[in-house]
């Protein structure tokens, strides 16, 4: 059986396997879509397969949605030519349940890959026919939050951002360029509305990329390339909006065995890819069940039916920030990044083995949401943060048949400790005046910088996960011996007082001296991080 438009009319075999086809006519809905974009989607990846495609495919299986998807690649140009022009864009999503059942479901809503290549003359100008589509409502986000950032942590340019804005829409390479340059012909076109939703996990979202469009839009005013009507069109949220959302989808990296029990199956090239640019993708996507999309209800030209797709909360801005904020913030992601990157050090491959059968790590897992966060969350309203935390530590977390790795919970740490960590600190200095109350969010901080030596807790070196800030903060902890905490003095002060990091200065906060007290120990020697965790959470 092959994963190919031909492939899937032997419908018998894949129906024999277990294996679900689209219920609509795939060559209709994406000849609708090149015809007449509604949904453009930025950021190809693992989780906009299996959720926002995923949803794309419910709403076209219920007859609510009459085009698919218009999939375009900003950073990774082998995601296309590797995982959608084999399969003729098609994806398979598996959805892993906890008692190790599988649903298996192929994907006909990815309608086409574009490639966002300003240097491809024909990629370029179809992405530009594409946004001067007066049907094109919407164009959604998954590019990570690195994707949004203009800027480094000390407050200079990236040098491909400095490019962009000295080259011009016509030579644009960066995500926030691409989007600039293609608002441009959308206006140039006639001016039509359109919705920017960003379904990245990073705190108000929407803001971050409404920021970063109108910055870019503003060097490239100042430099003529663009017009002051530009400059009125894409500041109107009437007209452009930039709707905040709250994602949640545990999506790991595409799994071997997966792929291998795939082909047992009987389908075809099911092996995961890495690319030369580190991006873990397969033709299928494994993921849990549990999703959850809150998205501000604004979208000047119109929306599918977004409401209908399963798992998804139609709300005000109010609603979204404040379910963002329990989920980013305190229930879900700041228990990944205070515990993943210590699993590394301790030698843990998968989280959920993890916190399985390491009671430590447990203990640290619930005292970061259940003691530390929820007395500080504000509820949302739709969603119950109790019930919420309850789900993941009851459900979610313990899923190992997820496969969900420490190292994939280590990628761009440094982009999120801010969001993760510093919201909460900051909810405990205005509550109580300072946060030296915090025990396992301050130790999740400390296990980072100690991840950040890259020598495991037996003395083993390993490779770091890819991070923007990798080179930097390795580079001001490179005096640091483990074995010999002498060495360690002053290292962390630049970063755990670094307020584009964290949002807040941690020792005015009264927890860097603390964060600095747990590194030292966890720096003495081998075990010192198991025994250090041990103090810690008993």
């Amino acid at each position: 059986m092959k994963l190919t438009r031909e492939g899937i009319k032997e419908r018998e075999a894949w129906e024999k396997a277990g294996i679900n086809l689209p219920g609509y006519d795939v060559e209709a809905v994406t000849e609708k879509a090149k015809k007449e974009p509604g949904w453009v989607h930025f950021g190809i990846g693992n989780i906009f397969r299996v959720f926002i495609g995923g949803i794309a495919d419910g709403l076209l299986e219920e007859g609510v949605l009459d085009r698919g998807i218009t999939c375009v690649e900003t950073f990774d140009y082998d995601v296309v030519d590797k995982i959608y022009a084999p399969y003729d864009n098609l994806g398979l999503n598996v959805i892993l349940h906890g008692d190790g059942t599988r649903e298996y479901k192929v994907l006909g809503a990815l309608a086409e890959a574009v490639k966002a290549q300003s240097s491809d003359a024909e990629q370029w100008n179809r992405l530009k026919e594409i946004f001067a589509a007066k049907s094109l409502q919407l164009v959604s986000f998954t590019i990570t939050e690195k994707g949004y950032a203009l800027q480094k942590a000390d407050g200079t340019w990236f040098p491909f951002v400095e490019a962009d804005i000295k080259n011009g829409p016509d030579k644009a390479t960066g995500a926030m360029a691409v989007l600039v340059a293609m608002l441009n012909e959308r206006y140039k076109a006639g001016k039509y509305p359109i919705a920017l939703v960003s379904m990245d996990n990073c705190s108000q979202n929407g803001a971050k990329l409404r920021e970063s469009v109108l910055t870019m839009t503003e060097e490239w005013h100042k430099a003529g390339f663009v017009d002051d009507g530009f400059v009125d069109y894409v500041t109107d949220e009437k007209v452009v909006a930039f709707p905040w959302t709250m994602i949640d989808k545990i999506t790991p990296r595409p799994s071997e065995q997966i792929a291998a029990d795939l082909e047992k199956l009987g389908v075809e090239d099911m092996q995961p890819v890495i690319t030369g640019k580190k991006t873990y993708i397969a033709p299928f996507v494994n993921a849990e069940k549990p999703q959850y999309l809150v998205i501000e209800d604004s979208f000047p030209n119109g929306r599918p039916a977004l409401e209908k797709g399963f798992g998804v909360y139609m709300a005000d801005r109010n609603t979204v920030n404040l379910s963002e904020r329990m989920k980013v913030t305190v229930c879900l992601n700041p228990v990944h990044s205070a515990t993943g990157p210590l699993g590394v050090v301790l030698g843990y491959d998968l989280f959920a083995h993890m916190l399985n059968t390491n009671e430590d790590m447990m203990k640290m897992a619930r005292m970061v949401a259940y003691d530390e966060g929820l007395p500080v969350v504000a509820d949302p309203g739709i969603l119950s943060p109790q019930a919420f935390v309850d789900e993941l530590f009851n459900d979610r977390f313990p899923n190992e048949y997820l496969g969900d790795t420490n190292l994939r919970l280590a990628v761009d740490v440094s982009q999120m400790v801010g969001i993760r960590f510093g919201e909460t600190v900051k909810e405990y200095v205005k509550k109580f005046g300072d946060a030296s109350r915090l025990t396992a969010i301050p130790l999740g901080i400390a296990g980072w910088l100690r991840y950040m030596l890259a020598v495991d807790d037996e003395g083993n070196k390993f490779e770091l996960a890819p991070d923007p800030m990798n080179e930097e903060i390795t580079e001001q902890l490179g005096d640091i011996v483990i074995g010999r905490p002498e060495t360690f003095k002053d290292q962390l002060k630049p970063i755990l007082s670094n307020e584009r990091l964290f949002f807040t200065d941690l020792y005015k906060d009264g927890v860097g001296e603390k964060i600095e007290d747990m590194f030292r120990e966890m720096i003495a020697g081998p075990g010192a991080v198991k025994a250090t965790i041990h103090k810690y959470v008993k």
